[in-house]
């Protein structure tokens, strides 16, 4: 090499930079991408004001790390009974109304316990009830909504789709409990509560904005019949339950947001409370920043594996780490394996399943990722109370590993996924072509009937059709 050459051509930079940049052919493609992820942005940052609230408003309430952790219990039934009936609906009914309506329900939910806080004595109960009544409307949102994606965004950009999604996602996991953390401080709980109500205004009014999406021609109707039909769907799918079983032992072990509180407290930081629910989500948005280069990923089973396995080495060092800001780092870390671990799972998912049966996989996808934070908060609040807040999360850490490479070695199926020649993803990708091909050519003949007659010429059919008359 020549010593005036520079190391690193002005040109590879730009193509470097060009592959990690996130694609933004979704946002182009579909005006109603674009007010689902506005009304994402808005309501993400603050249900994570909630999210920080409701622990710390308990914590205050009894000073238990058992009571922070029951939430998840009382989380936990709900999630799984309307999770799969919403699955039901979402392939049954209009998605956007199902999604509109569920999104009105919560923001009621979230005036309730503003209306709790702003009691004299503020009652723990209701709290709990709230909760439980979130975990619901969740469970029949969430199907409809992950499952509107697929409607909305050509099959190609599916995968860009979940990315930018993640962005606002991460973005108010970052600022959300950050601000939420100097809220309660300074203001209450009441006001976080009070700001999570004003984002589920401006919500609904975006949700509003997005066209129609009816269901398939033919879809089942909501019963338990078609609940148990997509259960049956996905345990034939050995690959689709391989990411589900990953997820849920990556959330079950290693997931320890209820001790935050008490870890922030025993590190001697109680300002890290914020900045602890909010280092995973800053992780996870590096990720989704440069996150470019998943789309030209097609083994998605082996990169999700390897992710899980960050995820559980990372949550291991946190909790094996003494001071704060190495426990920080470590969240950091694991933030940014867990952006990895979705990016993969909802690939494979939006990839090859059938739109006729994805709602209800995706209420089945609901219990996989949420089911296990609920049981991992429950986990982690008996263990700290048992052994002790940093031996819960790095013990939990070290079993998530164990877990989630037990999982792999029982599932091959999950390793050999690819989608180039998986059969399911083929299928699913050439009735997405054919779906855009008709569309096209709808599109064309309304464009060509309305356009005006040529003065003094007559044209033939085929010309009116769109065809060059035949030559003599």
């Amino acid at each position: 090499m020549n010593d005036d050459e520079p190391p690193h051509p002005p040109g590879r930079v730009r193509s470097l930079l060009r592959a990690l940049r996130p694609d933004l052919a979704p946002w182009h493609a579909s005006r109603d991408f674009r007010f689902l992820w506005l009304s994402g942005c808005v309501t993400s940052f603050g249900s994570f004001l909630t999210y920080v609230a409701v622990p710390m408003q308990i914590k205050q309430l009894t000073g238990s790390s058992f009571a922070v952790g029951l939430v998840g219990a009382f989380e936990l039934v709900p999630l799984i009974v309307f999770g799969l009936w919403g699955g039901a609906l979402a392939d049954a009914l209009d998605r956007r109304k199902l999604v509109l309506r569920s999104e009105a329900a919560l923001g009621l939910l979230a005036g309730l316990l503003l209306l709790n806080a702003l009691l004299p004595s503020p009652l723990l109960w209701p709290v709990y009830v709230v909760a439980a009544l979130v975990a619901a409307c969740d469970g029949l949102q969430r199907p409809a909504l992950d499952s509107l994606t697929p409607r909305i965004v050509p099959h190609q950009h599916l995968a860009a789709a979940f990315a930018l999604k993640s962005l606002y996602h991460n973005a108010a996991s970052v600022a959300g409990p950050t601000l939420a953390g100097v809220v309660v401080a300074f203001s209450g709980v009441q006001t976080a509560y009070a700001l999570d109500v004003l984002t589920f205004v401006v919500s609904l009014l975006l949700l509003a904005r997005i066209r129609a999406v009816p269901p398939a021609t033919g879809a089942e109707r909501p019963s338990v019949a078609a609940v148990l039909t997509g259960v049956r769907y996905a345990w034939s799918r050995k690959d689709l339950l391989g990411t589900y079983a990953i997820d849920l032992c990556a959330m079950l072990f290693a997931f320890p947001v209820a001790v935050f509180p008490f870890l922030a407290a025993e590190l001697g930081a109680d300002w890290a409370l914020g900045p602890m629910y909010a280092a995973s989500a800053a992780g996870a948005l590096l990720v989704g920043a440069t996150s470019g280069w998943t789309s030209r990923i097609h083994r998605h089973g082996r990169l999700l594996l390897v992710a899980a396995v960050g995820w559980g080495a990372a949550m291991t060092l946190a909790g094996l780490s003494d001071g704060v800001w190495p426990v920080l780092f470590g969240l950091a870390l694991a933030g940014g394996a867990d952006q990895i671990s979705g990016i993969a799972r909802s690939t494979m998912w939006n990839q090859s399943i059938p739109d006729e049966v994805r709602g209800r996989m995706a209420g089945v996808e609901l219990l996989s990722y949420s089911v296990g934070p609920q049981l991992g908060q429950v986990r982690a609040g008996t263990m700290a109370g048992l052994i002790g807040v940093r031996a819960a999360v790095w013990t939990g850490g070290l079993a998530c590993v164990a877990a989630v490479l037990a999982v792999a070695a029982a599932l091959p199926r999950l390793l050999a996924y690819d989608d180039r020649t998986d059969p399911h993803a083929a299928a699913v990708r050439a009735r997405h072509e054919a779906a855009e091909r008709e569309q096209a050519e709808r599109e064309q003949a309304e464009r060509e009937q309305a356009e005006p007659e040529p003065t003094g010429s007559a044209r033939t059919d085929g010309e009116r059709a769109g065809r060059a008359p035949a030559a003599n």
